[in-house]
This record gives C-alpha cells, structure tokens and sequence, in this order.
C-alpha cells in the first residue's frame, strides 16, 4: 500500500502534490474535530413547544362489493369522532379513480384526545365490523403537526 501511495506521489506535479496534501491535512483535521452530539431523543421527537396538534392518516383498501357498506358505517364513525370535544377534523376521501381505496384523515388537540378516541364504544366496535369488508390491512399513521418555520 505504501509503495503504491508512493509511486502516485511520484507521477503527481508539485502543484497537484501540494493540493492532495492540503485536502489530505483538511479530511485529517475534520476528522479530529469534536463534533456536538444531538441528544437522541431530541433527533427523533421535535420539541414539545413546537407540537401543535396531532393528525392521523388511515388508507383503507376495501372489496369492491363492500365500498357502499363501508361508506355508510363510516358516516356514523364520522359524525361521531366529530362531536368529541378534542376532534379538530374528522374526514373520509375516496380515490376518484378507484373507489375501492378510501383515507380518513384526522385532527386532533392533543395525544389525550386521540386516546380518548381509540377507547370510544363506536371506535372500538368499527373495527370488528369492517374486518370481513378489507382487501388489505389498513394503514395507520399519527403524525405531528409542528409549526412552520
């Protein structure tokens, strides 16, 4: 390795020899630098004054014959999650282009809210009652709603 450095070194010009020695000199102390560390938890959660809201997203892929079913049992799931005093927005959208894939998408105060939320009675017997109507698991997410720089 070192023979092989050296003959590089040999076939460059003084100009490019002194070039790679300064970048060479700059990666070597870059590397030695300290560099401050973020805290891990501060990485994966944003500051908790920067949180203002909560919102979920949930895709629903749903059999073609059940689309009409599923449409109105969420109507009383919306209505519902509507009333609750933490529920922002409460809304189902369906694909213009194919009707059989539906997303809620949701607001809410706070965490407390969307657990309050998930204890309800109609909340909790929706899922059951959809289960047989699926194509595929539905996909949940909660997000954070930060502010805007």
């Amino acid at each position: 390795m070192i023979i092989f450095v050296s003959q590089i070194l040999k076939s460059l010009n003084m100009k490019t020899l002194s070039r790679v020695t300064i970048l060479f000199l700059l990666i070597i102390f870059a590397s030695c630098v300290k560099k401050e560390s973020v805290p891990a938890e501060s990485a994966v959660q944003p500051a908790t004054d920067s949180v203002l809201k909560k919102m979920i997203t949930a895709k629903v892929y749903l059999k073609p014959e059940y689309v009409a079913d599923f449409i109105e049992a969420a109507r009383a799931m919306i209505d519902s999650s509507n009333a609750e005093p933490g529920c922002e927005s409460y809304m189902l959208y369906q694909d213009p282009y194919d009707n059989t894939k539906l997303i809620f998408v949701e607001t809410w105060k706070d965490q407390a809210a969307i657990d309050t939320h998930f204890a309800m009675p109609y909340f909790i017997a929706f899922g059951p009652k959809i289960q047989d109507w699926l194509a595929q698991p539905t996909e949940i997410k909660i997000l954070d709603v930060i502010a805007a720089q």
